[in-house]
């Protein structure tokens, strides 16, 4: 009885292991690699893509702008985990798909009082709204993420986000959806902007789960990738080649790449190219 017992109690534990446990991150230097197929980058593509840093020194133009927008309220499929404030929001398709998934998540760990209250704003409507609460509270037009479709600022319809336990599960799981918390309490000296518990950025995988492990933040991420110029990802058993390229003097390039990439660029002046099998 008492093996029978035992017996039990480590195959619980097992279980509640492998339910329960992280999925593994482990990033190095890759060993040179060949890929079969070469693609032509041009040096526009620095102005578009998932990574793109937008704030008060590097406003989003109009090609990073995701042409994928949609009004959540009229595809209801996507908001059934979550509520939206109002029936104007709009976001990214693509952006919108990865919270669905991540929000069905949530709902099955118990915490389910999610809300949207802003997603893209177009340049018209930032502009109103800078011209409204003023500097102190809004950025021109241009220099809001929210400009692009990537980003959108998630309440909980209990309470504030940053006792929520919303937003504790968020802060703890939402990279592995492929989003981050844009701007933590500790790193307003780097963001230039204060602590917001409710502003979620869209950058994909492998990057949000870099910028989770390394606590970075988006300007860190870039800045790292500028330095390292290459690097090779494991999450749990997918791997990726993450290449970074400067175009500052080069109007393109050349670049291997496996059978599944993307391309986005910095904003800045270099691009990202991530690989996959």
């Amino acid at each position: 009885m008492k093996r029978a017992i035992l017996a039990i109690l480590i195959l619980a534990l097992f279980i509640a292991k492998y339910i329960h446990s992280e999925p593994e991150i482990d990033i190095r230097e890759p060993n040179e690699k060949v890929y079969g197929s070469t693609i032509a980058i041009e040096k526009d593509q620095i102005y578009s893509g998932y990574l793109l840093l937008i704030n008060q020194d590097y406003p989003v133009q109009e090609s990073g702008i995701m042409t994928d927008i949609i009004n959540l309220s009229e595809n209801a499929f996507l908001t059934q985990a979550y509520g939206v404030l109002e029936s104007d929001i709009r976001l990214s398709e693509q952006v919108a798909n990865e919270f669905s998934k991540m929000m069905k998540a949530a709902k099955k760990d118990g915490i389910d009082h999610f809300m949207i209250n802003s997603g893209f704003r177009a340049f018209d409507e930032q502009n109103e709204l800078y011209l409204k609460m003023g500097a102190e509270y809004a950025l021109p037009a241009g220099y809001s993420e929210h400009n692009a479709g990537l980003s959108l600022d998630v309440g909980s319809s209990k309470m504030k986000m940053e006792k929520a336990p919303e937003g504790k599960w968020l802060e703890k799981n939402a990279w592995k959806y492929g989003f981050i918390l844009r701007y933590p309490k500790e790193k307003s000296g780097i963001t230039g902007i204060q602590y917001e518990p409710w502003h979620f950025r869209y950058v994909g995988l492998p990057h949000s789960a870099i910028i989770h492990q390394e606590n970075f933040v988006l300007e860190q991420y870039l800045e790292y990738l500028k330095k390292k110029k290459n690097l090779l990802v494991r999450i749990d058993g997918e791997e990726y080649d993450i290449s970074y390229y400067d175009l500052t003097d080069q109007s393109s390039i050349e670049v291997q790449v496996g059978s599944m990439y993307e391309i986005s660029g910095d904003n800045k002046n270099g691009v990202i190219v991530t690989s996959w099998e």
